[in-house]
């Protein structure tokens, strides 16, 4: 086997190793059998809740050992159909198992990163927040293009994408954004997002065509799980309804149906515009909730803190990435300093590299190396 092809199924196999310990590789298919043989309980429905995370809990399961073993007897087959077009001389074979191996060996270090994200939250869905920073129209036109990018990047993620709030700019872009994006590991995947994304290109608002630098801060935090208690002290809360407003022609809505709530103790807002009053007040909640929940877990992990704090300057707050498009074409992550100059691409949503690199630094307080047990 040539040494190009050895080099990719070494690859494969450790990531092999890595999804076979996060599976507990030698007791998946007993635990499988405990999980059937609770979904034949004719009982099992007297608790629709228990019920439901019973078959979530039971198909995430069957999903990690369908791609481990799906891993497993891919590698198998290209290194034998290699083995094979070696000996008959064949190098039309050989060549379609390296590239297959090539394939392989990507599909394999991205069920890798996913199998790191055993946060407490990191399955759950998750509200992201966006706020442009100082800066004005400029701002806001970036915090737009924020907002579009992680929308272009759930989308291809296959997640449902709701706009629970929006405030648009006085002449372009907006001034915020919230979204709840619903999808296995949505949180996990986002986490990292959390912090200050820096713009620097050639204002389309400057007439002088300068270069401009613009800010935007992006915060996410999980949905909280019905099984997850956040107490919340109504005497903490006040809650205002409001006229809401949109852009114009069907998305105006005349009724006073917009909820904002804010909690006393910790100084957080949260609105919520997009939906009856009744739905809006539970929606603001639950964020409120996913917000407090937040703050629990950042106390009980200092690595978002940590990742700021490694950034660099502190005066640039906690900048976690800047996007260049002036006068060259570069995004590079001050974390980890994975840099990509398919700015475009980023953009339009490929932020799989840019977040893999940050879950292959440090994922629930694990480096690569500890998570799998060098």
């Amino acid at each position: 086997m040539r040494a190009e092809a050895q080099n990719t199924v070494a690859e494969i196999e450790k990531s092999l190793e890595l999804l076979g310990q996060r599976l507990g590789v030698e007791t998946a298919q007993h635990r499988l059998e405990e999980f059937n043989a609770r979904v034949e309980d004719p009982n099992l429905w007297d608790d629709p809740e228990a019920a439901q995370k019973l078959m979530r809990d039971r198909q995430s399961l069957v999903d990690a050992i369908d791609t481990y073993e799906g891993i497993k007897q891919d590698l198998a087959d290209n290194v034998e159909l290699i083995e094979l077009g070696e000996m008959e001389g064949d190098e039309e074979v050989i060549s379609d198992a390296e590239a297959a191996l090539k394939t392989l060996a990507v599909k394999a270090a991205q069920k890798e990163l996913e199998a790191l994200l055993d946060g407490e939250a990191d399955s759950n869905d998750t509200f992201l927040e966006i706020n442009s920073g100082a800066g004005g129209t400029e701002s806001c036109d970036w915090a737009s293009m924020l907002a579009r990018m992680y929308v272009r990047w759930a989308e291809k993620k296959g997640y449902k994408v709701e706009l629970n709030a929006e405030s648009a700019g006085e002449e372009a872009g907006i001034k915020s954004a919230t979204y709840k994006i619903t999808g296995h590991n949505a949180y996990g995947w986002l986490k990292s997002e959390s912090g200050v994304h820096r713009l620097v290109r050639i204002s389309p608002f400057d007439s002088a065509a300068k270069r401009h630098t613009s800010f935007t801060s992006v915060k996410v935090y999980p949905v909280v799980d019905d099984n997850i208690e956040i107490e919340v002290n109504p005497a903490d809360i006040r809650i205002d309804t409001y006229r809401s407003s949109g852009a114009g022609g069907q998305h105006v809505n005349t009724t006073d149906s917009a909820v904002r709530i804010t909690h006393h103790p910790t100084g957080i807002v949260v609105t919520s515009s997009e939906k009856s009053q009744h739905q809006n007040r539970d929606i603001a909640m639950k964020a409120l909730k996913s917000r407090l929940y937040q703050m629990e877990l950042d106390k009980r992990s200092a690595l978002v803190n940590e990742a700021h704090e490694s950034a660099g300057d502190a005066g640039w707050g906690n900048q976690i990435r800047s996007y260049v498009l002036q006068p060259y074409q570069m995004v590079k992550d001050l974390r980890t300093n994975y840099e990509t100059s398919d700015t475009k691409g980023v953009l339009d949503g490929d932020l799989d590299g840019l977040m893999g690199a940050t879950l292959a630094l440090n994922v629930s307080g694990k480096s690569r190396s500890e998570a799998q047990g060098d």
